[in-house]
């Protein structure tokens, strides 16, 4: 049996892509827990040895693990971060959308 699928390549945004009204802050988020993350996963740290050394909740960093995003700001994340020893710099560029075809 043979299916037909297109192929479809995305922009590497995947948020504008699927047409999320906030796409860009979701975008941001993502980024920002995928660090999280990463230094977790670097130095070893469960929830609660995260939320032992930083004063976070371990629901906090449970939340940020299984990727519920929505009840984070961004400066709220940045300052995660922060307690996990990391500095962040931000680089934003603001320019018009394209327009849709």
């Amino acid at each position: 049996m043979s299916a037909d699928i297109e192929l479809v390549h995305g922009s590497g945004h995947v948020f504008r892509d699927m047409g999320s009204p906030d796409a860009d802050l979701e975008q941001a988020r993502a980024l920002l827990a995928a660090k999280i993350i990463t230094v977790m996963d670097d130095r070893q740290l469960g929830v609660q040895a995260a939320a032992k050394l930083t004063g976070v909740a371990a629901s906090e960093f449970s939340r940020i693990r299984n990727v519920k995003l929505d009840r984070f700001t961004i400066d709220r994340m940045i300052a995660i971060l922060g307690k996990l020893g990391q500095e962040v710099e931000l680089t934003i560029t603001v320019r018009p959308r394209a327009m849709a075809a």
